[in-house]
């Protein structure tokens, strides 16, 4: 099954080594991610002021809400391309490359459109002070035209990942991190642009991002090569690749409505509790980053090894990803919790900045292994091709919990602390339901795989 060093055999051989291999560049991937994001933080905040990195960071939750939709349908497509990848379905293969990067494009196109004229409206529901609101609109315009590139981009990354390759979407990531760091730094302290200069540097690294994957896959001698003469939509492989992926993506977007919900909760605080709520939620962000990767090798494990059911591979990946997972979480969790005071100082120099942003820390960082677990069972019953519930058992336990926690509980107890409270409360209420559900679906599919092994002898 293996074509070149970058593809992983994830049918056959160990699998915890494997899981290391793939995740930990995903891992490594993500965080530099963040890092590239944190230097945005971090100049608005050093060289802008408190103003400027509220604006920047007000607008987090916005974003994630109009682009998590096509981002969770991105998982549809890796799904579907792991199954025909381990199945040797070539043509196929090929076809669902060509249906995902055109769907990219579409759906890069209209969310561009979408965000630049919604943005005003969608930030004055969400209470954003009027001492922030401009620059936040302005932030919000300029990194939403660039959304065709991250389109693009996350869509590629998922078919590379698809087989495995998760080592050259590093690298294309480490090229623009870096531009978009040079461009930071010029644009926002050489050329006083503020919330702009910040917001062209992103979008400057999407397009260098999206230029190096669209590359690769057109440079691929392999069955998920790119042309674009062949770039259309098949229906056949559309209808898959939503069937899981709408589903992950409405978990994704209603997630962070919830989100969106705690901001605006924040922002009753004023600027300063925002700017503090921003530095640690970009913290958080490398806590999510960690064990999102193991979730998605999760995802890529399981489904190929569904597709040649394999059924007692697919139960030890789920295991070894759990022991990776916790392993991980609590290790970063500890750690920003421990020195989440120097971290935070990273950010911003003011105190009471940095004092919201403990608030919030203290409560959320060591128990995020809860997160990653929660994660893990959608990951991988996603991966055989069950999207829907686990949809609907997020949405309950998460969003529910944190619903009924800011319009019920939180108005009696108003600080950042209490607010945050309903993050391990509602990862714990998730994982029950999840696990639940995870073992009446594999049951199923133990079920389905035996019938079928009987109908080919």
């Amino acid at each position: 099954m293996k074509k070149n060093k970058y593809e992983i055999d994830m049918c056959n051989g160990s699998i915890m080594d494997k899981l290391v291999t793939f995740a930990f560049p995903l891992m490594l991937t993500s965080i530099l991610q963040l890092m590239f994001n944190a230097v945005d933080i971090i100049v608005v905040g050093r060289f802008s002021g408190s103003q400027a990195l509220a604006a920047v960071g007000s607008t987090s939750a916005l974003i994630n809400i109009f682009t998590n939709l096509f981002i969770g349908i991105s998982l549809g497509a890796n799904v579907l391309a792991a199954r025909y990848y381990a199945a040797g379905k070539d043509r196929e293969m090929s076809e669902a490359v060509h249906t995902a990067i055109t769907l990219a494009l579409i759906s890069g196109i209209v969310m561009a459109f979408v965000g630049v004229a919604a943005s005003r409206l969608a930030l004055s529901l969400m209470g954003t002070p009027d001492d922030v609101i401009d620059q936040s609109v302005l932030y919000m315009k300029i990194y939403f035209m660039g959304m065709p590139f991250f389109m693009l981009y996350n869509y590629g990354a998922s078919i590379l990942r698809a087989v495995g390759d998760t080592r050259r979407p590093l690298y294309f990531l480490i090229a623009a991190g870096l531009t978009n760091v040079v461009l930071d730094l010029l644009l926002v302290i050489v050329i006083p642009l503020d919330v702009a200069g910040v917001a062209i540097g992103t979008v400057a690294s999407q397009m260098i991002s999206c230029i190096l994957v669209i590359r690769c896959l057109h440079q691929s001698d392999g069955s998920y090569q790119l042309r674009f003469s062949r770039l259309t939509v098949k229906k056949e492989h559309l209808v898959r690749i939503l069937q899981v992926g709408i589903p992950a993506g409405i978990q994704s977007t209603v997630i962070n409505f919830s989100n969106a919900l705690l901001q605006s909760s924040v922002n009753s605080f004023g600027s300063t509790a925002m700017a503090g709520y921003t530095a640690a939620n970009n913290i958080i962000g490398f806590l999510y980053s960690a064990v999102n990767a193991v979730t998605q090798a999760c995802m890529s494990f399981t489904s190929q090894n569904y597709s040649v059911g394999k059924q007692k591979r697919m139960d030890r990946v789920l295991l070894d990803c759990i022991i990776l997972t916790v392993s991980v979480s609590a290790l970063m969790g500890i750690g920003a919790y421990v020195f989440g005071g120097q971290l935070l100082q990273i950010y911003t120099a003011e105190p009471e900045v940095i004092q919201c942003g403990l608030e919030v820390l203290s409560i959320t960082t060591v128990p995020y292994f809860l997160c990653g677990i929660m994660d893990l069972f959608p990951g991988a019953l996603r991966g055989m091709g069950h999207s829907a519930v686990p949809m609907i058992l997020s949405v309950i336990g998460t969003v529910g919990t944190r619903i009924v926690w800011i319009y019920l509980f939180f108005p009696h107890h108003r600080s950042l602390y209490f607010l945050f409270i309903s993050y391990p409360a509602s990862w714990i209420l998730t994982i029950i339901m999840q696990a639940v559900c995870f073992y009446f679906v594999r049951k199923q599919c133990k079920l389905e795989m035996h019938l079928n092994s009987a109908e080919e002898v």
